[in-house]
């Protein structure tokens, strides 16, 4: 876990300085100078264009953390690995790109009623897609070499300050909104290039299909494991996208900005546990190899139960302030709190059960994940369709929620009935029950008539008081412990 926790801190402190960006970039900046319906048109370009990278992957993706270990050998280039990946997502993108200009009137009259603006848009998925990809294909490989830092910084932060520079010249009328959702899908190119001009740098840079060495026995088995895993991913990624899309179809752009921007906001909570999973995951590739069960099953509790305590207590200490965070966003976001809150139900399991998905889909029984996939996108899928016309964005919320919900406790019960392994602790529940202590006790205090930002402040610091320092002192969850202590002191010498 020193490992995992070391990096992790990096990768959280770049990521939290990555969210900065974002949060002024579209908590702030969009709202400024971009209407409601223009915030839906850039993010909905977004999301097709994250379903296009993942629908163009072919399984690659999934297949470099899975495989990889047993071919990492830099002297012999690993075997080509590399660029046996690239030529899978090549092949990927030709078809995909074929289906999306084949289909471009069927997919178009879909908005044309709700969403028209989107059509002017519609070709500019494509360069946003592809770039996504190559950023994920290289992003993959690098943390497989345990290389965390750079893809996190490329992302997280030099991405989000080319965004800021284009909606300043937006802003100063240089750019007009063409211009600019037309540079927001370039510059998807700009983090697979630094991985690319980095991984050059450390020698690891292997881009010859000559020098392919991969037998055809383990070529079947990487295909059969992608192609497995492929469905999977795009089930994953179907269902974070399919409530953006169907709000566009149903509801319109200006729905579909406001629940995308607190879509946004509840990501922040997840900065944390984004980057304990992005180090733990070659570590269960590792110990599948090894057949270490009991460092999986160890690596797993200690995972979830730092996501638990850190997810719940950014939680709760935002949601003690829902009201004032919400009060500098345009009244028409008023109906996002209410998503706010069921968004983060649904993720805050799904940080808490999160690594049981990667300890599944790296096992042999692999396979079985496909049903819960294929479920979860019908039970989205069918909830969308009767929630999204009576409660509006709050029933897309709703329908995540509960999908997630389902589908992580599905799993959850196949991993432990395979392999004997689970993430309960009984430290655990008692913090829950400190967690919704916490918000009883916060709410119940009277603020009399101090000013909001006073206010704001000391919700805040009693919350974490109350529920991270009885967690410290009570030692409730020792490996929370330490990595807050390990965080504190990162931050002292930094």
């Amino acid at each position: 876990m020193g490992l995992v926790q070391k990096d992790a801190l990096r990768t959280t402190v770049i990521s939290s300085f990555g969210l900065i960006l974002g949060y002024l970039n579209k908590g702030l900046f969009f709202l400024l100078i971009f209407s409601t319906e223009q915030i839906g048109v850039v993010n909905l370009v977004f999301s097709l264009g994250v379903l296009f990278a993942q629908f163009s992957n072919f399984g690659a993706v999934y297949s470099i953390w899975k495989f990889f270990p047993f071919f990492k050998n830099k002297a012999n280039n690993h075997h080509g690995f590399l660029s046996f990946s690239l030529l899978i997502t090549f092949l990927g993108v030709v078809l995909v790109t074929f289906f999306f200009l084949v289909f471009r009137s069927n997919i178009e009259d879909i908005y044309e009623s709700k969403s028209p603006l989107f059509l002017d848009f519609y070709l500019w998925v494509i360069p946003l897609g592809i770039g996504y990809l190559m950023y994920l294909v290289f992003e993959v490989y690098l943390r497989s070499l345990f290389k965390n830092v750079i893809s996190v910084l490329a992302m997280d932060v030099v991405l989000r300050l080319v965004v800021s520079l284009l909606l300043l010249l937006f802003w100063r009328d240089w750019i007009d909104f063409e211009d600019f959702v037309v540079a927001h899908s370039l510059v998807f190119f700009v983090p697979p290039l630094i991985l690319i001009i980095y991984l050059k740098y450390l020698g690891e840079l292997f881009l010859n299909p000559k020098k392919i060495n991969i037998s055809k026995r383990f070529k079947k088995i990487i295909f059969n494991y992608s192609a497995f895993n492929y469905m999977n991913t795009l089930g994953r990624v179907l269902v974070n996208a399919l409530d953006v899309i169907m709000i566009a179809q149903f509801i319109g752009l200006k729905a579909t900005g406001v629940y995308t921007t607190v879509v946004f906001l509840t990501s922040a909570l997840q900065v944390p546990y984004k980057s304990l999973v992005r180090v733990s995951s070659p570590l269960i590739s590792e110990h599948w190899k090894n057949r270490d069960f009991s460092g999986m099953r160890m690596l797993y509790r200690q995972v979830s139960s730092v996501s638990l305590v850190i997810g719940l207590g950014l939680f709760i200490m935002t949601w003690v302030n829902i009201d004032f965070l919400f009060s500098f966003l345009k009244p028409e976001f008023s109906e996002g709190i209410w998503v706010f809150f069921f968004l983060m139900m649904g993720r805050l399991l799904d940080m808490y059960f999160g690594l049981n998905g990667h300890i599944f889909t790296s096992s042999k029984k692999y396979r079985y994940d496909l049903i819960f996939t294929f479920s979860l996108i019908g039970i989205v899928y069918f909830l969308n369709l009767y929630l999204i016309p009576i409660y509006g964005i709050t029933g897309a919320a709703i329908s995540t929620a509960m999908a997630l919900i389902l589908y992580n406790l599905g799993r959850l019960l196949f991993v432990y009935f395979a392999y004997a392994i689970h993430p309960f602790t009984w430290r655990q529940f008692l913090i829950i029950i400190l967690g919704i202590t916490s918000i009883i006790v916060i709410i119940n205090i009277p603020m009399f008539d101090l000013n909001v930002w006073i206010q704001f402040v000391l919700r805040t610091f009693i919350t974490g008081l109350i529920f991270f320092g009885t967690i410290l002192i009570l030692n409730l969850e020792p490996e929370t412990k330490n990595y807050l202590k390990k965080a504190l002191r990162f931050i002292k010498t930094s």
